[in-house]
């Protein structure tokens, strides 16, 4: 009789385990089965027919009620990630630059491209035109991570 139990509750923890923890059909599906084929075989082999059938209703039984605890359980939202990551791989430019700045291309506008504004280097965009390297360049704009300029006349 307690092997059966055992095997069960072994069944109930590799179902548990499967779908918490190892999402699609793996070895714990196949270890849960296994255990409740088990239990469910020696029920019928050692004590009876009648022992085999209260074994298959106490497998559906308990696995079922085990699964829908399992799932409700504010146990496993310590597992969930509760942080937001709202970092960047780079500051935006707009935090450190201002409209009106004023820069050097490093490289052709065509329209994306480099330029240098106070020693530092941007990806910029050019708002109209294509520009040639180290020509005067004003800011009017920001646009994602890009500076937005234009060609100082």
């Amino acid at each position: 009789m307690w092997y059966i139990i055992l095997l069960i509750l072994l069944g109930i923890l590799f179902a548990v385990v499967e779908l918490i923890l190892l999402p699609g059909l793996s070895i714990g599906a196949f270890l849960a089965v296994a255990c409740y084929g088990g239990a469910v075989w020696y029920a019928f082999h050692a004590l009876g027919t009648t022992a085999g059938v209260i074994t298959i209703v106490a497998v559906l039984v308990v696995s079922l009620i085990s699964v829908i605890f399992s799932l409700r359980a504010k146990t496993w939202q310590r597992f969930a990630l509760k942080q937001e990551i709202d970092s960047t791989s780079m500051p935006k430019p707009e935090s450190e630059l201002t409209l009106g700045a004023k820069g050097i291309t490093v490289s052709r506008l065509s329209p994306m491209g480099k330029i240098n504004i106070n020693g530092k280097v941007y990806e910029a965009k050019s708002a109209d035109v294509f520009i040639d390297q180290r020509e005067q360049v004003e800011v009017i704009g920001f646009e994602n991570f890009n500076v937005v300029v234009k060609k100082i006349s």
